[in-house]
């Protein structure tokens, strides 16, 4: 974390190439918000190298990407790739989240998959909310950050 000194989070929110859902951007933007960071949001349908670039430029301490139309999962792993293979992202936390296929579930090998990949945490659809809060609640206590309320 940059400076420690500051208040709150910088956290990028974006949604997938292939998704073009937003308000599950828009709702994960107030969450972090009422939590006291700082969000840049990318909006859906973003591609690739877009988010990298965007990453690169901000530094953030973390990026939180969210999908809802069942693409997450494939999406996800070639996005993880692409910003693990920049150096200055190599450990900036990420996490995914919600609907990250079409069948609904799975036996949670996708979610291993996408944690092996280099997401820090992975985040399914019912009752993310809390174990979402608290990921954020932990991270910006590892970085000596205030945080709003949960």
């Amino acid at each position: 974390m940059r400076n420690l000194a500051r208040r709150g989070l910088d956290v990028v929110v974006t949604g997938l190439s292939s998704d073009a859902h937003t308000w599950n951007l828009v709702y994960l933007q107030l969450v972090l918000e009422e939590l006291g960071c700082r969000t840049t949001n990318l909006g859906a349908c973003v591609p690739d190298d877009l988010i990298v670039r965007e990453c690169v430029d901000r530094r953030p301490d973390l990026v939180v990407v969210s999908s809802v139309n069942g693409h997450g999962f494939r999406d996800g792993l070639r996005m993880i790739g692409a910003l693990r293979a920049a150096p200055a992202l190599a450990t900036t936390p990420a996490v995914i989240g919600g609907k990250l296929d079409v069948v609904g579930g799975g036996d949670g090998s996708d979610a291993a998959r996408l944690l092996a990949a280099g997401f820090d945490a992975v985040f399914t659809d019912g009752g993310a909310a809390l174990p979402f809060r608290s990921f954020v609640h932990g991270l910006a206590a590892r970085a000596s950050v205030p945080i709003g309320a949960s």
